[in-house]
């Protein structure tokens, strides 16, 4: 089967479920990607200047430049979009493509988010399934539960902070839970430094400002720094707990009974993982879809589901996930549920 071709059955399969053809553009400014997807992208990025010496850039990824689209054409109602075009990414291998051609969906605005994160997994699965691409598999995380795990931990609130921003960086969040474990981010010097400053500025006019902030606020801050344990008891017990959390994979119909055991193993709130509907959900597409917490943490606008297929050879034909936060950051005044996916032609066996 040809390229087009498969094209052609995708994009029936689209259509059919109800997703409409969008147009977004080719050219970004590329302080948007930068900023809203996180500095993975800078590396991928093919970026010029315009002539106004503006910084631009050829869209990396489909996803950001449809939610831009969305927001420009001022959009407000749910809307189900399909898209056929090309990513451009910078490569470091000879193997991988710098123009990749991607036919996605997207569902930006529903408040039906289990059944939305079906409805594209489904669809997507049932497009690779109609251009006859066998022996596929199915991998699914869902990142959102790594935050609700660390706030639930009796932790400083500068190491919650610290983990849940990091996730995404493999390699440095290893190096802050080792500090973690051995307690190695504690100052006593600083701490007392900050007693001598919270006390000095305690008898300021509080709406004096220094360095553009006024005292009031700067005194907020360190008391909450002061307030914050600079070590405590159970370190070594919490690194555990979150190694032990990462570690967990398994067939999807298995996740809920895992996590749950995972909770009472662990001593810890019944609530932190109360919502599973999502997982639930993806389970009715294939029982032998594998789930892993230490899934989809490549992209940093993911803030939920994410999942990938794979054809018989192990390489990935297809991903996708939910991503609440990114229209906001791109300038929605308010978060928008928002998730979707891409089928990566360049992958499929022709």
């Amino acid at each position: 089967m040809k390229s087009k071709n498969y094209s052609e059955n995708i994009i029936k399969v689209f259509k059919r479920d109800g997703f409409v053809l969008s147009e977004p553009d080719v050219l970004l400014d590329s302080d948007y990607i930068i900023q809203r997807s996180g500095e993975n992208f800078r590396k991928l990025m093919l970026t010029f200047e315009d002539d106004t010496g503006k910084s631009m850039c050829l869209r990396p990824d489909l996803t950001v430049a449809s939610c831009i689209k969305y927001l420009k054409d001022n959009s407000k109602a749910n809307s189900k979009i399909f898209y056929s075009g090309q990513a451009y990414r910078r490569s470091n291998s000879s193997k991988d493509k710098v123009i990749n051609d991607q036919l996605g969906i997207e569902i930006l605005g529903s408040k039906n988010k289990p059944n939305d994160d079906l409805k594209v997994l489904k669809t997507i699965a049932n497009s690779i399934q109609k251009i006859k691409i066998k022996n596929t598999s199915i991998k699914v995380g869902d990142v959102s539960l790594f935050q609700k795990l660390i706030e639930s931990l009796k932790i400083p609130e500068r190491w919650k902070m610290r983990l849940i921003r990091h996730f995404w960086r493999p390699k440095y969040f290893e190096d802050l839970l080792n500090r973690l474990e051995t307690n190695s981010d504690v100052d006593p010097v600083a701490v007392d430094l900050d007693k001598k400053k919270f006390s000095e500025m305690k008898n300021l006019d509080q709406s004096k400002e220094i360095a553009s902030r006024k005292v009031s606020e700067i005194l907020s801050r360190f008391d909450r720094k002061i307030k914050d344990p600079r070590s405590f008891k159970e370190n070594k017990k919490i690194v555990k707990i979150i190694r032990d959390f990462l570690k967990i994979n398994c067939s999807i119909d298995k996740a809920e009974k895992t996590l749950q055991s995972f909770v009472k193993k662990n001593n810890l709130s019944k609530s932190v993982f109360k919502d599973l509907s999502t997982i639930k959900n993806l389970s009715k597409i294939n029982s032998q879809t594998m789930f892993s917490t230490n899934f989809g943490r490549d992209i940093e606008y993911y803030t939920g589901i994410v999942f990938e297929i794979y054809n018989s050879s192990k390489k990935e034909i297809a991903r996708g996930g939910r991503y609440d936060g990114l229209l906001k950051s791109l300038g929605s005044k308010k978060n928008i549920s928002a998730v979707g996916a891409a089928i990566n032609l360049n992958n499929l066996k022709i």
